[in-house]
């Protein structure tokens, strides 16, 4: 088994999470279409450290389906309760706004609709079809929810057959229940197993640290993903959003992220981002190729 260093770190964001101002053409660029047009990413709502980088490279995430969840994840900064009625000019709008900021590579993600029949799935597989449509050469990620396991809402997005499919399993197996309450560790393993098996070209799932969880359960639950034959994982340190949410149990060390990076390439990951600043779409242009 590999190395495991202890994280005995006080709890106080350590020097390696501070963040560089995002400069840049590109960057100065995209800001200025996204303030100007209103438009929405996750990007900009979410403060993502890395959003200097990923626009300076031709890369953004937008969220559909509202940004209210009827979810009420622990770690999760996005509002729960009754979301509001769908948008059937969203794909539209999410399209333009692509077109607009000239994006090579577009992130597409949602809140949990399980107040849907359909779980969202068809404003999923309508969005995907505008960008294509609106955006010949763009290619894209869909981090999708477990649509409840539901096979008939998986497979539109199957149908839609983007080049990068993602679903997170967010934490390890002992901390599902709390972290994640309404989700199930077993059934985002079997959406991701599900997704390769009907013919998904490139899989992907994520997993944050620093909730309470043992460098023994982080190796579990890579192995896990890679027995559902997940093709990409990104690993990075989970930070409070505000005081009602999970509280940072530690900071885990880049030396340690090293560890969980090499670990995952001799497992057979095809990519591996894990970091102190390491996100979902981290990198996500490269996951392509």
């Amino acid at each position: 088994m590999e190395t495991v260093l202890e994280n005995t770190l006080p709890i106080g964001k350590p020097k390696w999470l501070k963040v560089k101002l995002p400069i840049g053409q590109k960057y100065t660029e995209l800001r200025g279409l996204v303030d100007k047009y209103s438009l929405n990413t996750i990007c900009t709502s979410g403060s993502c450290p890395n959003m200097g980088e990923c626009w300076g490279e031709g890369t953004a995430t937008f969220m559909i389906l509202g940004n209210i969840c009827t979810r009420s994840c622990g770690f999760c900064g996005v509002k729960t309760g009754r979301p509001e009625t769908v948008d059937w000019d969203e794909p539209e709008k999410v399209a333009r706004s692509i077109k607009i900021m000239n994006i090579k590579h577009a992130v597409i993600t949602s809140v949990d609709r399980d107040d849907l029949k359909d779980g969202g799935s068809i404003i999923w597989i309508e969005t995907v079809k505008a960008i294509r449509r609106m955006n010949p050469n763009t290619t894209l990620e869909t981090l999708i929810p477990d649509f409840q396991g539901i096979e008939r809402n998986i497979d539109r997005i199957v149908e839609a057959n983007p080049e990068v499919v993602s679903h997170n399993v967010e934490t390890v197996r002992r901390l599902t229940r709390e972290v994640r309450i309404q989700a199930k560790y077993d059934r985002s393993l079997e959406v991701l197993r599900y997704l390769k098996e009907k013919g998904i070209n490139r899989t992907k799932s994520g997993i944050m640290l620093g909730l309470g969880e043992k460098a023994e359960e982080v190796f579990q639950t890579m192995r896990d993903l890679r027995d559902a034959n997940v093709d990409i994982v990104t690993i990075g340190q989970y930070l409070q959003p505000s005081k009602k949410h999970l509280p940072v149990k530690e900071f885990i060390t880049p030396d340690q992220f090293a560890i969980y990076e090499k670990y995952g390439l001799e497992l057979g990951f095809r990519h591996v981002e894990s970091g102190p600043l390491v996100r979902s779409s981290y990198k996500a242009q490269k996951h392509i190729l």
